[in-house]
């Protein structure tokens, strides 16, 4: 139910309440405990930055793994960094930079560089996709 289609409304866990059969306490709590227990990682909405004038990238580095815990704490202080994920590869770190302009992309990824002291390989998009993925209860 929170899977696409949420609704927009003044209380919007209410209505998904209603529509399953709970209470609107009890589908915030459930929410939190999911998000609590790590089920999910971020509940929120998605965002089409492109659309709004805005760009995103995929990125990676090859972080030696004595650096590991240091390199992930820098990438991801960084606010426009999202999606942060350890890979069984020489590039065992892949994010996503999300910036307000196309611009903003090298300006974050020179900054990321110039705090890990690592080069980050970038990986525009060329073509897009659309995945639909929706998770069963």
């Amino acid at each position: 139910m929170l899977q696409g289609g949420f609704p927009l409304a003044a209380r919007p866990y209410a209505e998904v309440a209603a529509a399953i059969g709970l209470s609107e306490d009890e589908v915030i709590a459930r929410l939190q405990r999911m998000l609590d227990e790590r089920v999910l990682t971020r509940f929120g909405p998605m965002f089409d930055a492109e659309r709004m004038g805005g760009a995103f990238c995929l990125a990676a580095i090859a972080v030696p793994e004595r650096d590991w815990q240091r390199v992930v704490e820098a990438v991801n202080a960084f606010a426009e960094v999202a999606h942060n994920y350890r890979r069984e590869h020489k590039l065992n770190m892949w994010f996503v930079i999300a910036t307000a302009t196309p611009a903003g992309i090298e300006d974050v990824a020179l900054r990321i560089e110039a705090a890990v002291g690592l080069p980050v390989l970038r990986f525009p998009k060329e073509r897009e996709f659309f995945v639909g993925m929706r998770l069963e209860a």
